[in-house]
């Protein structure tokens, strides 16, 4: 009995085809709540003044720390096989939302 309790659990993931194509966001705007943090992932054309949100992602506080780290480790070995990951500076863009004002 003592060797069942100590075997981790499987978890079987399922990833459907549609999904495994993934969406390609350039930008990511961030919002929270007491609650839960939202995450919007945008595309941005050149020389489009509008955007869309392809994807939004809802967490709690939790599991945003826990995306946090797991994102800073991915980084750090990122950057051991590859080299540093530069960061251009780029113009900061003003953001026009037709959306009403987040509330918790």
């Amino acid at each position: 009995m003592a060797e069942k309790k100590n075997q981790p659990k499987q978890l079987n993931i399922e990833l459907p085809e549609e999904i495994a194509e993934g969406v390609y966001a350039n930008l990511a705007l961030i919002n929270h709540s007491p609650s839960e943090f939202v995450l919007d992932f945008i595309r941005m054309m050149p020389n489009v003044p509008q955007a869309k949100v392809k994807s939004r992602v809802i967490l709690t506080p939790q599991h945003a720390k826990r995306l946090l780290n797991a994102l800073t480790d991915n980084i750090r070995k990122f950057e051991e096989n590859f080299g540093p990951i530069k960061d251009p500076k780029q113009p900061v863009l003003p953001m026009n939302f037709n959306t009403p004002k987040a509330q918790a």
